[in-house]
């Protein structure tokens, strides 16, 4: 077995490209994670996953706990072996999902305890429980459990909640130091919501306990893209230029070539599946909603020139008819095609960094799609 590690292969401007290594095979990295909520890329086969080009797909501790349970799928041989995806899986801690989903959730030093969204049954998890769980689906790579306070938050609130993840960051840390397989990493997560000095002073405190990789929480919750821009402005500069960077929760293909531009190394995100399922497709010059009217007689394909069959062999007036008339395929081909767009975007812009000419390809995805990733 592989144990976990990271190469930083090269940087243009703040831009980098480099490659995480895993027992299950290498992340490249730009990377971007398809989420696989409840062991599934929704609307997806796992080999047609793969075809896009993912390296490396997300599981969602908080949800597969609670339906099949841990404990469940480690006795039919854990996550990779259940959804049939033999490649990486980073799961998440399943804080963001307690504190957005769940009913009557109470916040302690001890950990969260909440109400189920599915059965109203009682769950409390804990550092220690969200490390277990990640250690029983065999993540090859584990998050802390935070907490993720909703910006604006009051400079005392934020500083906080950031405490209180450091406290379950050193907890996290011990309990996957006791489950873990030497292959598997855990990485800290950076707290501070959209403040400077909590945001060094959570990266600070995170990297004397030390950790692989450092993801970077509390963004994308409405805070609006510029003002994420400016938190990752003040934050990537001080994160350990050995160690890979991980933005949770983002986001579109504007926000992650922005944040690409500011040094961060990985990304998921629901929005291509999600936006897929309800008829919006991610082209290169920018989304379409292919339900419009101006689509019932386009006969030309969403991408005729696009190594994905969604993307190349349907034409957007039959993708059009699908949604209309309500068939399954419109989703499935429509999400298909948007997790091909998201990987190819990234594989451009590794090529792109490796040639030294990221600033070229921001200036040529702006004209393209009207969006300002810088």
């Amino acid at each position: 077995m592989t144990a976990f590690n990271f190469t930083l292969e090269t940087t243009n401007g703040g831009a980098r490209s480099g490659r995480i290594g895993t027992a299950r095979g290498d992340i490249r990295t730009p990377a971007f994670m398809p989420v696989g909520t409840a062991g599934t890329v929704k609307a997806m086969f796992t080999d047609h996953v793969r075809a896009t080009g993912a390296d490396i797909v997300l599981g969602n501790t908080y949800h597969l706990m609670l339906r099949p349970t841990a404990e469940r799928i480690a006795a039919l041989g854990g996550l990779h072996q259940f959804m049939n995806w033999r490649r990486p899986i980073l799961t998440d801690s399943g804080g963001f999902q307690v504190m957005s989903l769940s009913k009557l959730r109470k916040l302690t030093e001890d950990g969260v305890s909440f109400q189920s969204h599915i059965d109203g049954s009682r769950h409390m998890l804990t550092p220690e429980r969200s490390i277990e769980i990640q250690c029983l689906l065999g993540a090859d790579i584990q998050m802390q459990l935070d907490e993720c306070p909703a910006i604006p938050i009051e400079h005392d609130k934020a500083r906080a909640s950031m405490e209180l993840s450091l406290r379950w960051a050193e907890r996290s840390k011990r309990a996957f130091e006791e489950k873990a397989t030497p292959d598997q990493a855990l990485f800290g997560i950076v707290q501070g919501a959209n403040y400077e000095d909590l945001r060094r002073r959570s990266l600070d405190a995170l990297m004397e306990i030390g950790f692989p990789g450092y993801s970077i929480g509390g963004l994308a919750v409405g805070e609006g893209r510029a003002e994420m821009f400016r938190v990752l402005e003040f934050t990537t500069p001080h994160m350990p230029p050995d160690k890979p960077r991980y933005l949770m929760g983002v986001g579109k293909p504007a926000d992650i070539v922005g944040a690409v531009a500011r040094g961060v190394d990985m990304f998921d995100c629901v929005a291509p599946t999600r936006s897929g399922r309800h008829g919006q497709a991610w082209t290169k010059a920018g989304p379409i909603n292919i339900k419009n009217a101006a689509f019932a007689d386009d006969a030309a394909p969403l991408d005729p020139e696009s190594a994905c069959p969604a993307s190349r062999d349907y034409s957007k007036a039959y993708l059009h008819h699908l949604f209309k008339a309500g068939e399954y395929l419109g989703p499935m081909l429509l999400t298909w095609h948007n997790l091909h767009y998201y990987q190819e975007l990234m594989a451009e812009m590794r090529s792109a960094i490796a040639a030294g000419r990221f600033a070229d390809f921001v200036a040529g995805f702006t004209a393209a799609t009207g969006e300002t990733a810088v």
